[in-house]
């Protein structure tokens, strides 16, 4: 024996007797508490656990078949087994019906259409309206007349600049 294997409890001892047993050498000593702590606390919850069923069951005392059901439940509750294979095979072929979306045939990365995508567009341009021809030869014609009446007045007949909206559909395109 190692020299500190005397001080240990016989629990302790079991454990690091598991863990030689399955190859692990090197490790810290607070492993073999830690494991000490799970152990414990596993016991003490399957065997309340049986207390209860056998009280529930009208009996005095704990027998085996209470500890075997809190075992089980126990395993039921904390541990998760996978689905049947019959399951997942007929989760597969359902989820197989279903057709995969057309692809683009182009160069490039072939994408679904444009429909079944969040890239096509979705905003709106502001474009200013620029002056018409008309109102733009009357103004070179001012400044080039020089008259200091016509110059000086404000012009009131030129349109505003005044955004014009352009936007695009949201909804689906046809193809």
């Amino acid at each position: 024996m190692a020299e500190g294997d005397e001080i240990l409890p016989r629990d302790a001892k079991i454990v690091k007797s598991l863990l030689k047993s399955m190859g692990v050498e090197d490790y810290e000593p607070r492993v073999i508490h830690q494991f000490l702590e799970l152990w414990y606390r596993y016991a003490v919850d399957v065997l309340s656990d049986a207390q209860v069923y056998s009280e529930h069951a009208g009996k005095t005392t704990v027998d085996c078949d209470d500890i075997k059901l809190a075992i089980q439940s126990k395993v039921n509750f904390s541990f998760s087994q996978p689905p049947p294979r019959e399951v997942l095979l007929e989760l597969a072929r359902n989820r197989n019906k279903m057709p995969l979306p057309k692809s683009i045939a182009a160069s490039g990365i072939p994408l679904p259409p444009e429909h079944d995508t969040l890239i096509s567009p979705n905003y709106q341009l502001s474009i200013p309206k620029k002056h018409s021809s008309q109102a733009m030869e009357e103004t070179e014609e001012d400044e080039e007349s020089g008259d200091p009446n016509t110059s000086q007045e404000p012009k009131t007949d030129l349109p505003q600049q005044t955004p014009q909206r352009v936007s695009f559909p949201l909804a689906k395109r046809p193809k």
